[in-house]
Parts: C-alpha cells; sequence; structure tokens
C-alpha cells in the first residue's frame, strides 16, 4: 500500500500564522498557528517585521509536518495579506518608517498612510486605473511605494534593492527564486499581462526609478498562481521548514485570492444548488474575517467601477478576476461590540452561561436574539440602521474617506442595546455585499451562489443574514479552513500531482452544508437596502455641506 502523500499550506493573515498539512483529498490532517507583532508608529501606520513572520513560518510547518516523514510532504503553498516589503541589496530588512526599527521592514495591507498619494495617482486618470475600478486605493502598492520616497527617502527608499508583495517574499525565502506571482503583480501593482509593466504610469506618477535594470527592484519575471518556483525548496529553506530540499513550491497567492480557491471550484452535484450545472463563473467566493472580499471570475474582461480587475490569472489561471471587498468587517463588528457601555456584562453573562467551555461572545449574542424574536432574527433590526464604512468604502464606491453612521439610537446602553447594535452591523454588512453584487451584475456578472469562507463564516447568524440579504444561497465549505485548503492547492499544483489549478480544486474543495435565504423577509430586506442607500446620500449631502465656503 502506497504512503499517504501531504500537501502544506501556510497561510500569513492580518495577526497571526496558520500552516497545514493537507491530504490529497482536501482533508486537514493538522493545523498550527502562531501570532505575529502589530506595531502602529503614528495613526494609520501599521507595520510588521517578515524576518518575525518567516521565523513563525517555520515554526507552524514543523508543527503541522511532526508525524509524517518528509517524504511524504509533496508541496508546499503560501498566502499572505498584500502587505509591502522592503529589502536591501543583501536581502536584509529596510524600515519603513522615520527612526524606525530595522527590523520593522512590511507597510502592512491595511496602512492607510498613502491616502494623498492615493488620491493623487487617481487624479492622474491615467488608464491603468480601469483595472483596479477608476480609483487608486491606499491598500495598493503604488501609492505605498510613492509615500516611501516622498517621506523616508534617505533611510528607505535610497537603500531598498527589493520591494515584495508579502506573498511573493514568502516564496522568494523559500526557493531563492525571484519569479513574482501574477495574482500579487496584476492585482496590488498595476501589472497586465502580456505586456507587463506601463511606463507611462510609473512616470507618470515619478516612479519610474522602479522600472531601472528591468524593473528589477519590483519583478521582471512573472507566472501564474501555483506554478513550480526554481528548483523547489532550497537547502537553506528546507532546514528552517524541517522539510526535504527540492520540495516543490507553488507560486503564491494573497490570503483572500487563497480561499477563493479553496472554496469556488467545489463541485455540487446533488445540493440543489442554482449554480449547478453551471460555469465556475456563476459563483463567488467572499473571504470574510478581518476585511472582506469578494472574488468573481469571467471568461472574458469584465470592469466594474469601484471594483478590482478585471485581472487576468490572479485566481484562476486564464480566467478573468474581479475583486470586491469591505475594509473592515471582523473588525468593524469587534470595534461595535467590545466599544459599547454594556460589553463588560455581555462577557460576564458568555462566561456565565458557559463557565468550562467559554462561549463566544458572538454566539451569546445569536442565541440572545435568537430568543428574542417571535419570528425572524432579522427583523429585530427594523429600527436600527448602519453605514458600515468605519473604515472608509473599498467597493463599489471605492472612497477612502468615507465614514461609518448610525441612526435609530436612544439614551439606554443596555446589553438589549448592545444585541441589536450588533444585528444591524451585521445587516448593513450584508447590505454592503448586496451593494457590490449590483454593481456586478449591472457590468455582467451573473452571480447565482454564494461560497463563503474565513473566521465570520463560522458565525452563524452572519452567514443567514448575507443569504437572506441578497436572496442567494450560501455554500460552507467542508473544511471550515478554506484558505489554507486554497494555499495547499498551490503546492499540490507545483508538485504536478494534478495537472492543473482546476483540476486541484475539483477535488480539493468540497461542500459542507448549504444556507438557503428566508424568502419570507424578502421585502423586510427590499426597504432596509433603500433606506441603507439613503444613508450615503445623506452623508455626501453633509460633506457637500460642510465643504463650501
Amino acid at each position: 500500500m502506497m504512503a499517504e502523500v501531504y500537501y502544506v499550506g501556510v497561510d500569513v493573515g492580518t495577526a497571526s500564522v496558520r500552516a497545514a498539512l493537507v491530504t490529497r483529498e482536501g482533508q486537514l490532517s493538522s493545523t498550527a498557528e502562531e501570532p505575529i507583532s502589530i506595531w502602529e508608529p503614528q495613526s494609520d501606520h501599521y507595520v510588521q517585521s517578515s524576518t518575525e513572520i518567516w521565523h513563525k513560518c517555520c515554526t507552524v510547518v514543523k508543527k503541522v509536518t511532526q508525524g509524517v516523514e518528509r517524504s511524504q510532504v509533496r508541496g508546499i503553498g503560501f498566502d499572505a495579506t498584500c502587505s509591502l516589503v522592503v529589502l536591501d541589496q543583501s536581502f536584509q530588512p529596510v524600515p519603513v518608517n522615520q527612526g524606525g526599527d530595522t527590523q520593522r521592514n512590511v507597510v502592512m495591507w491595511m496602512d492607510h498612510r498613502a491616502a494623498e498619494q492615493a488620491a493623487r495617482i487617481t487624479n492622474t486618470g491615467h488608464g491603468v486605473l480601469s483595472r483596479v475600478g477608476g480609483v487608486m486605493s491606499p491598500e495598493m502598492q503604488p501609492p505605498k511605494l510613492l509615500w516611501l520616497k516622498e517621506n523616508v527617502k534617505e533611510s528607505c527608499w535610497n537603500k531598498a534593492a527589493h520591494f515584495f508583495d508579502l506573498p511573493d517574499f514568502l516564496s522568494w525565502k523559500a526557493t531563492g527564486c525571484l519569479t513574482r506571482s501574477l495574482c500579487t503583480l496584476v492585482c496590488k501593482w498595476t501589472y497586465c499581462p502580456p505586456e507587463g509593466w506601463d511606463v507611462s504610469f510609473w512616470t507618470a506618477i515619478g516612479l519610474e526609478d522602479l522600472l531601472e535594470n528591468n524593473a528589477s527592484k519590483i519583478g521582471s519575471v512573472t507566472c501564474s498562481p501555483g506554478s513550480p518556483l526554481g528548483d523547489g525548496l532550497t537547502q537553506e529553506a528546507a532546514a528552517d521548514l524541517g522539510l526535504d530540499p527540492g520540495t516543490s513550491v507553488g507560486a503564491s497567492l494573497i490570503d483572500a485570492h487563497a480561499g477563493g480557491l479553496g472554496v469556488i471550484g467545489a463541485d455540487v452535484k446533488g445540493f440543489g444548488l442554482p449554480c449547478e450545472d453551471q460555469p465556475i463563473t456563476s459563483r463567488l467566493a467572499m473571504i470574510c474575517g478581518t476585511s472582506s472580499c469578494h472574488m468573481a471570475i469571467s471568461e472574458r474582461p469584465l470592469f466594474v467601477p469601484g471594483v478590482w480587475g478585471p485581472c487576468l490569472s490572479a485566481m484562476v489561471p486564464d480566467m478573468w478576476l474581479n475583486e470586491g471587498g469591505q475594509s473592515a468587517t471582523g473588525r468593524l463588528i469587534d470595534h461595535v461590540v467590545k466599544g459599547h457601555a454594556a460589553y463588560a456584562q455581555l462577557q460576564e453573562q458568555a462566561q456565565q452561561r458557559s463557565p468550562f467551555t467559554g462561549e463566544s461572545i458572538y454566539s451569546y449574542l445569536n442565541s440572545h436574539l435568537s430568543l428574542k424574536a417571535s419570528s425572524a432574527v432579522d427583523l429585530l433590526g427594523s429600527g436600527l440602521h448602519v453605514w458600515p464604512d468605519f473604515h472608509g468604502n473599498r467597493s463599489p464606491l471605492a472612497d477612502p474617506t468615507l465614514k461609518g453612521m448610525v441612526i435609530g439610537l436612544s439614551l439606554s446602553q443596555t446589553l438589549e442595546d448592545l444585541a441589536l447594535l450588533y444585528l444591524a452591523t451585521v445587516q448593513a454588512l450584508a447590505l454592503g455585499t448586496r451593494h457590490i453584487l449590483e454593481a456586478m451584475k449591472e457590468a455582467g456578472h451573473d452571480i447565482r451562489t454564494l461560497f463563503l469562507c474565513g473566521g465570520l463564516s463560522k458565525n452563524a447568524l452572519f452567514v443567514q443574514v448575507h443569504a437572506n440579504a441578497t436572496g442567494l444561497p450560501v455554500v460552507l465549505p467542508d473544511q471550515m479552513e478554506a484558505v489554507l485548503v486554497g494555499a495547499a492547492i498551490l503546492g499540490a499544483c507545483a508538485s504536478q500531482d494534478y495537472s492543473s489549478i482546476q483540476e486541484a480544486m475539483g477535488r480539493m474543495a468540497k461542500v459542507g452544508k448549504v444556507v438557503q435565504p428566508n424568502r419570507e423577509i424578502q421585502s423586510f430586506y427590499e426597504k432596509k437596502y433603500k433606506v441603507f442607500l439613503r444613508l450615503i446620500d445623506h452623508q455626501r449631502e453633509y460633506q457637500a455641506l460642510m465643504n463650501q465656503r
């Protein structure tokens, strides 16, 4: 009998590094997690250390592969947040803040220091902007690079020789290969295959120096996600990770895109879903954690205002990707709940109800709301309305200056009020998803089923409200850690055990559960959505009034 073969998936999220040992059928055999540091040297600046991140990657990979022979591990894949890593000529870290610790060389994805640079890039009206929804986000790399050049020229810019997206840094560290993934370069750096870098764009924004020496600082060779890199793991990386040198390494993905890969290709036969017997383009993968990403793929390029893309081969090879998103979802729910006057009481109640298992505050809130509701829980949210853009709007309005709003507050601050505010926040996020879906539909997408993964997909209320507010069925993966499955698919593909990403997805991604929308409350959400859209009109009106001279 042949020994079982495995693939390792490594996921570098916002606050932790995780790894999984995954079987050929996509089952998680073991997982491990380690926290990583986030520093905030000043408001809206968030930085990390690539040295610490790699060290934690090695720790988790060693943990998950403890019980198996090295020869059984056929491939490894990495995904990470789209943070910016800066290294010098000798591949040593370069600090990204004035007077900063040398090790703090990563500008995080959620760092908005470059908002002003992003606005200036948008104002150029350059053609490449059509592939990022017409607006340059401060979460993309060109504005961050411009900020570094303008603000830390001596201490950072002049010393920097390599700018990596974090997923590409990890695959370079593993293989010594400088080839970049099309996922990162196309989605976050304005690279456009087959032409490549647009010289006129980089010149227009004042960063033409990055294209010197065949763009060696930002990458001159690219490949599709899952392509085998170099000769696999180098001797040094293999020793660090506890694996065999030469183990296949797949070109990496951004974390959200790995989640998309881990769910969107699942075989849905027998579940009675509207996307059955339909092309994969009828599915939308939604990766919801700290923030959320909405991934839709198409066979031809579709331009959606306020939505990133179309990006060729950025997730599924030879397919075009559009990526909508919400900058704060899990982070917003935490902010609203933990900042409420009744939060201490909520913690106490959740603790009392299950002193040994330590029930999460969210499952407590979910059951508390269920007990209160005489019919659908959703209807309790009729008097409270939230506009969820506390950290700006990524899609479909692409306006980082927008702020959050709450309509319907009273002087009361009980646990009851906290539960209702939590519900209204979840509903607002679901209506934000609907807003994105409608923009995609207008541009030519035909989405019939949502595929959810990420931390928030474990919250039953969040999932059900998304089904109800959008009117679409929601599919949850069989393996809740779909991002790790997606990363492992890259390793499986690189090992050539599967002939393509599509084949690997079909075999390794599986349906776990289907949540259907409650059709009886459709009219409630029609009304709630109208209110939702009015809120943004009001906010823009206020802004215009206040900006009048």
